[in-house]
């Protein structure tokens, strides 16, 4: 496992430039390298200022019909409600782009948790023409710090979604409104090419400090999961977020 790559920006406004540059980049990478850019989505207040700036500053600058977007995790509630991960991402960035339907590959949190867990994880064998047992390799994972230190719908003291090592989607109840929710299990997450923490924020400032520099102990702070064997993990911070950190 490599070391992270910690990026810190002055404020949030300028973390949210450099993220959504970095995203561009790494969008046109991908489609160069192999035709297609996939990328998983977070939701919350912060990437929503990455999402206005790509579409504002970046619509020209990408191959949007060759860009799947997916979701990372799903608060199970209609898609028309303001706390849904689809919902804020389509109002702040989808819907200004030129893009089809069936490049966005929402997860229905409309329906039943497990259904839509299930139902998820077809949806991308299809879209990444997996066999049986294979995990799908983004080119992107955007993700979020909980101040309680969880990332996806990963939270603290869930030992059955913490541990799970076959699936690569589930359904989990959690402390949180709404609590019902649909998430990527950390195997999936791992086996993604990048993956990118935004976080900003004094709030954020103890997680930070005891994701990265904390003792490993993943069943208090589920965002230690995030370790890929083969692939990078890039924390985009602000100077509030990073102030608890060593030498930053």
């Amino acid at each position: 496992m490599s070391e992270p790559n910690i990026i810190v920006l002055d404020d949030p406004q300028s973390v949210y430039v450099h993220a959504a540059e970095e995203i561009v980049h790494y969008a046109g990478e991908a489609v160069c390298t192999h035709g297609e850019f996939m990328i998983a989505l977070s939701g919350g207040s912060t990437p929503a200022g990455v999402y206005e700036i790509i579409a504002e500053r970046f619509k020209l600058s990408v191959d949007w019909k060759e860009v799947q977007f997916f979701w990372g995790d799903e608060r199970c509630v209609p898609q028309s409600d303001l706390r849904s991960n689809f919902a804020m991402a389509d109002r702040a960035m989808l819907s200004k782009l030129p893009l089809k339907p069936a490049q966005i590959h929402r997860i229905a949190g409309e329906i039943e948790p497990e259904a839509a867990a299930l139902a998820y994880e077809e949806d991308l064998r299809r879209a990444f023409n997996l066999a049986g047992g294979e995990l799908p390799r983004f080119d992107l994972i955007m993700l979020g710090l909980g101040e309680n230190r969880h990332t996806l719908s990963l939270f603290p003291g869930d030992s059955a979604a913490l541990h799970e090592a076959i699936r690569g989607v589930i359904a989990v109840t959690v402390d949180a409104d709404p609590p019902r929710r649909v998430t990527f299990t950390a195997p999936l997450a791992n086996h993604a090419q990048r993956l990118m923490f935004i976080v900003t924020g004094t709030e954020k400032a103890a997680a930070v400090r005891d994701v990265i520099e904390g003792p490993r102990d993943p069943d208090r702070f589920p965002a230690q999961l995030i370790a890929p064997d083969d692939g990078e993990v890039v924390w985009m911070l602000d100077r509030a977020a990073a102030s608890l950190l060593r030498a930053r």
